[in-house]
């Protein structure tokens, strides 16, 4: 949870650098707080995003190799019962 914290900081700093050096002078503190917000919001969540994909990538995976051994199974008892 601390990596977490520390990663939405420094996502929030790199941001507010980014916005500071390509947004115009004229513009104040408050044009950044809803970028600041958004991006601290991304990066707290996208972890559980890639979190999800990466399990059920997984379970596709780990499905396909039980359905593959129940094929290879069953192919072996027909081979065997002729």
């Amino acid at each position: 949870m601390i990596q977490n914290g520390i990663g939405i900081a420094v996502g929030a700093l790199v941001t507010l650098v980014f916005l500071i050096l390509m947004v115009p002078a004229d513009q104040t503190w408050q044009d950044y707080v809803a970028p600041l917000v958004i991006g601290g919001i991304a990066a707290f969540f996208w972890p559980v995003v890639i979190g999800i994909w990466l399990g059920r990538r997984a379970r596709a995976r780990r499905d396909n190799q039980i359905q593959s051994e129940v094929q290879r199974q069953l192919d072996q008892d027909r081979n065997q019962g002729r």
